[in-house]
């Protein structure tokens, strides 16, 4: 929740802060920050742009250009911006666990998808049970014609008598010639 209020002021001022938006520390319009050193946090904090130096007493212009102010300006844990009662070391801490978490939900989220894509693939569908069938029919057909050929050549061998099996397929064979004549 903290964090929450933390980005609703640190986001609107960042388009504050930027060259040519009219609010920041060129226009003439709002004083400068160190008009508010030696008053309060609040009263400097006013302006976006500023930023407090808590040990120090003072108020200078945010440093954009090096996203953390730098220890010779003031020290993280003395420095505030947006709001007085966190310093820079809790916000950095803030956003780190912030993005751990974020990073932390994404990989979860992804095992999870994964393990259950993999386990849905462990249960047929109704298409894989009906090819499942199909297959086992066509084996089974195939197994009946296989028996009727092997009953065929015993009955074959029987009429023709036991002896080598490619005399007894060329005399079919002759025989189904004259028949079909």
């Amino acid at each position: 929740m903290e964090a929450m209020r933390l980005c609703a002021l640190w986001l609107p001022g960042l388009t504050l802060i930027r060259p040519g938006s009219g609010t920041g520390p060129g226009d003439p319009a709002v004083p400068a920050c160190s008009n508010f050193s030696f008053k309060s946090c609040e009263e400097c904090l006013k302006n976006v742009s500023c930023l407090w130096c808590n040990r120090k007493n003072t108020c200078m212009d945010y440093p954009v250009r090096s996203i953390l102010p730098s220890s010779s300006l003031c020290s993280l844990y003395d420095a505030r911006w947006g709001v007085c009662w966190m310093n820079f070391e809790a916000f950095i801490i803030a956003i780190a666990v912030i993005g751990g978490l974020i990073l932390l939900s994404i990989a979860v989220c992804c095992c999870y998808c994964c393990y259950c894509r993999r386990r849905s693939r462990g249960i047929p569908d109704e298409e894989e049970e009906r090819l499942a069938r199909d297959r086992e029919e066509r084996r089974m057909q195939s197994l009946q014609r296989k028996h009727e050929r092997k009953m065929k050549q015993d009955e074959i061998r029987k009429k023709y008598g036991g002896g080598n099996v490619f005399i007894v397929l060329h005399q079919v064979h002759c025989h189904m010639q004259e028949c079909f004549r």
